[in-house]
């Protein structure tokens, strides 16, 4: 019998696990997820659904022509209420249906999210006309649409996304076409079924929604090159912001986020490490504004993370957490010469079957078992850790001690890389919270509470899922998929 190395790898790893688990605990076993490779074709045929982009721009173009002409802006939100009713009556469908694509996240935590997105997405009520009137006249300057937009959608949020943007962009009079995220193409595509059946059905035009049915890089490109998209939209990491930004057209922009947590010691502890672990495990961290790392005063870190581990938590050892490193990131060794010597840098970049979860898996993955009521893992590490400086997408909590104030912001800034995106901060000091909501300059800041009442869960104002840090729009809703038109009317109209 021949031994490779790779055999002789998994022999130590195995020696590894049975060293740093508990004496009890089961022998690791093979549980690396399953993640589809070969491209499948769609299930069936669904209403706005192409095979070319550009029928499917074509076809979107024509509705929003016939949207503009035929309809007016309290048919839309017409449109719009029937969207909102199929979405919360399909809410466990989308979830289960993105559950079986992607195998990311939480069905229950899934169809709260549609529910969300039916119910606090703005409609036409958000677009507001402003006017002037004197002595010279009368101006008005009202919201008008774009035309067709082009958006992309990610796996992580495929079906909340596009319901999301879709109610905002036909609530501004635009139409829009998808490229989908190639592994979230079914659920997507189903969505569009959906809302396009919706707004036939209040009797509007067919095709306000579509999407390319195998969606590419190459499809990708033709939608942002044809001449009927007037705006851009996209929902993914930095790589897909610039993407659209090379495009040469107006395009909306949201990126990647690290959301840093900080933790001081006026805040309710109790209460912070409830929300904190519940924040950070809801659709197993998969939310772009979800907490990814904890710093925590020195003097009630202990306290904090025995609150955490009483709200279904679990503490990992260094070896333990050692171990999950080489399970969940993938190591790069980038070489630069500088002088006559080689400067060795590491770079890690997440291992995708991983993402999104269920905390228990990885705990399979190291060789405890019976641990499945547990939501999330947390550890101790310094700041360079990779789990830290890595947005994982996982239930996986890094905490790291701090001394005070200066040092909790200055880490926060570092680990969050200046995207500008979420930041989340337990205290009751009013100074350190101004402080750092300055520093940090991101686009949602919460303040005592878990991360998703920044977008409408628990807390005031209304939902998105579209969050445009990086081109500066921020919440994204039907008033950022309009251009502005100022109309004038010169020495008339004034009543006064």
């Amino acid at each position: 019998m021949n031994i490779t190395e790779n055999d002789i790898e998994k022999i130590i790893q195995q020696v590894l696990v049975n060293i740093t688990s508990k004496p009890n605990e089961n022998v690791k076993k093979d549980v690396t997820p399953e993640v589809k490779t070969e491209a499948v074709p769609l299930k069936k045929k669904y209403l706005g659904v192409f095979e070319k982009a550009e029928d499917a721009i074509e076809a979107a173009s024509r509705a929003q022509k016939k949207l503009l002409k035929e309809f007016k802006i309290e048919d839309r939100e017409r449109f719009i209420n029937n969207i909102r009713k199929v979405t919360i009556a399909n809410a466990e469908i989308l979830a289960k249906m993105i559950l079986e694509e992607t195998g990311m996240g939480k069905y229950e935590d899934k169809v709260l999210k549609h529910k969300l997105v039916a119910e606090e997405t703005p409609g036409t009520d958000i677009l507001k006309t402003e006017a002037w009137s004197g002595d010279n006249g009368l101006t008005i300057v009202e919201m008008a649409p774009y035309g067709v937009i082009g958006a992309v959608t990610p796996s992580t949020n495929p079906t909340e996304t596009a319901i999301c943007n879709s109610i905002g962009m036909i609530a501004a009079g635009n139409s829009v076409v998808f490229n989908a995220h190639p592994g979230a193409k079914e659920c997507v595509a189903y969505a569009v079924d959906m809302m396009n059946k919706a707004i036939v059905e209040a009797g509007g035009p067919e095709n306000l929604i579509t999407m390319v049915a195998e969606p590419t890089m190459e499809s990708l490109n033709i939608i942002m090159k044809h001449p009927e998209i007037r705006l851009l939209c996209g929902t993914g990491g930095p790589g897909l912001v610039k993407t659209l930004l090379s495009s040469g057209k107006k395009a909306i922009g949201a990126g990647a986020g690290n959301p840093p947590v900080i933790v001081d010691d006026t805040a309710d502890i109790k209460k912070a490490g409830k929300d904190i672990i519940e924040g950070c495990c809801f659709d197993n961290n998969l939310p772009c504004i979800a907490e990814k790392e904890v710093f925590v005063f020195e003097n009630v870190a202990d306290d904090l993370i025995y609150h955490m581990l009483q709200n279904k938590a679990y503490m990992l050892t260094k070896n333990q957490v050692d171990e999950l490193v080489k399970i969940v990131l993938h190591e790069n060794i980038e070489e630069k010469a500088v002088g006559c010597s080689l400067d060795r840098k590491r770079h890690y970049v997440i291992n995708k079957k991983w993402v999104g979860k269920d905390a228990a898996l990885y705990l399979k993955a190291l060789g405890i078992e019976g641990k499945d009521d547990i939501q999330c893992l947390i550890c101790e590490v310094d700041l360079d850790h990779p789990f830290v400086m890595t947005e994982l997408m996982m239930p996986i909590l890094p905490i790291v001690r701090v001394k005070d104030i200066d040092e909790a912001i200055a880490y926060a800034k570092k680990a969050e890389h200046g995207n500008r995106h979420s930041a989340h901060m337990h205290s009751k000091n009013v100074d350190n919270l101004t402080r750092f909501a300055r520093e940090i300059e991101t686009t949602i800041f919460v303040k005592n509470a878990k991360s998703f009442t920044g977008v409408g869960f628990g807390g005031e104002g209304f939902t998105t899922f579209t969050i445009a840090g990086p081109t500066g729009e921020g919440i994204t809703s039907a008033r950022t998929f309009t251009r502005q038109r100022r109309c004038v009317l010169a020495e008339g109209f004034s009543i006064i």
